[in-house]
């Protein structure tokens, strides 16, 4: 089953772009933010943009936040209450008829997808900088823009060599060896396990969603590991603190943590791992001056400039051509550049995400709560 790819969708072409293209981005970015409107409508005090704690805030704040405030003149206040909080109450808000809470979500692109679906995200077809963006900025399986894809990610295996003396670990299984009772990690509602635990447990990945037994069954094996479940920033501390010997985290984690002298380190192992995207998005219902400004803070992070500091504080690979890996990832799989490196990933369509993530979340969280 290794580079087993399911309905990956995205066209290779933007491996390939020229560098010729990142020169032109960069070019049309140093333009200012209100070229293509006639005249700029009155400037908020501040937006308000939804984020991740932790080192995922610090980088979107460097890359992003702090220079659109310097060009703008627009304070910009991160919301850090999670994804799935915030969720239900901006499509309340837009079902009812009042102003969201936050102007740009940053969020999953399978979160995103739901609410592009509900109807309840602004079209961002207009971006100018979207024309210098390859095509994993595309939301799949969806008219134009209601999203738009900002970076991959990688939910790899991450581990403390010192607690592997024999090697890096090869296959998810190793999550299982009894030493690590108490010592392994998660994320609370199971993203980023349940494809390769399907693998993991015996199963096929065309199998997903139709018959996904061998997952749950594999993952029952690990909930006897009485594993530690919670969200992007408690695999940096638990690492740090010496608290964990493994962990499925996106490598941005993992990273974190060897940055502040922690020795960890993460590999795809044998069954794959969960290839993925984030993006940003804006809920219907802001004032129109306030949308318009939610709009140029979404284009100025698809500057070539914003992406490469923004996207450099996290260690993943961006949308703009030309994008330069840090230097601790070069050739890594957890920034996958090439064709060849997609093949040890794992990618699930949007669609099916959608439809059946919730029920995936829940059935994970019934297992370890049994």
């Amino acid at each position: 089953m290794t580079g087993k790819l399911l309905t990956f969708e995205l066209n290779r072409r933007w491996l390939l772009q020229s560098a010729a293209a990142a020169g032109a981005a960069a070019g049309l970015s140093s333009l200012p933010l209100s070229r293509a409107f006639a005249q700029e409508p009155e400037k908020p005090k501040e937006i308000i943009v939804r984020a991740w704690g932790g080192s995922w805030v610090d980088s979107l704040k460097a890359g992003v936040s702090d220079s659109f405030t310097a060009k703008t003149g627009i304070a910009v206040r991160h919301d850090l209450t999670e994804d799935n909080e915030i969720q239900p109450k901006v499509w309340a808000a837009v079902a009812q008829g009042r102003v969201p809470p936050i102007h740009i979500n940053w969020d999953t692109t399978t979160n995103a997808t739901k609410s592009a679906l509900r109807g309840v995200t602004e079209d961002l077809s207009d971006l100018p900088n979207l024309k210098n963006t390859t095509e994993l900025a595309k939301p799949v399986g969806l008219d134009g823009y209601p999203i738009v894809n900002t970076y991959g990610y990688v939910y790899v295996l991450a581990y403390r060599p010192e607690a592997f003396p024999d090697g890096p670990p090869k296959s998810w299984k190793a999550l299982l060896e009894p030493k690590f009772k108490g010592r392994i990690a998660l994320y609370n509602d199971g993203i980023g396990f349940h494809f390769p635990a399907q693998v993991a447990g015996g199963g096929k990945l065309e199998d997903i969603p139709g018959n996904m037994q061998p997952a749950w069954d594999f993952i029952a094996e690990v909930k006897k590991q009485q594993p530690l479940l919670g969200e992007d920033p408690d695999f940096t501390t638990w690492f740090q603190k010496g608290e964990i010997d493994a962990a499925c985290t996106i490598s941005t984690n993992a990273r974190e943590a060897k940055k502040n002298g922690i020795d960890v380190a993460w590999v795809v192992p044998e069954e794959g791992a969960k290839f993925d995207t984030d993006g940003l998005w804006i809920p219907k219902g802001l004032p129109e001056n306030e949308l318009y400004w939610a709009k140029q803070y979404i284009d100025h992070a698809l500057t070539p400039e914003a992406q490469q500091v923004w996207l450099d504080g996290l260690g993943l690979p961006g949308v703009v051509p030309g994008l330069k890996p840090p230097a601790d990832l070069v050739d890594d799989p957890s920034y996958p550049t090439k064709a060849a490196d997609f093949d040890k990933l794992i990618r699930i369509s949007s669609k099916i995400q959608v439809e059946n993530e919730s029920d995936w979340f829940g059935k994970f969280k019934a297992i370890m709560q049994g």
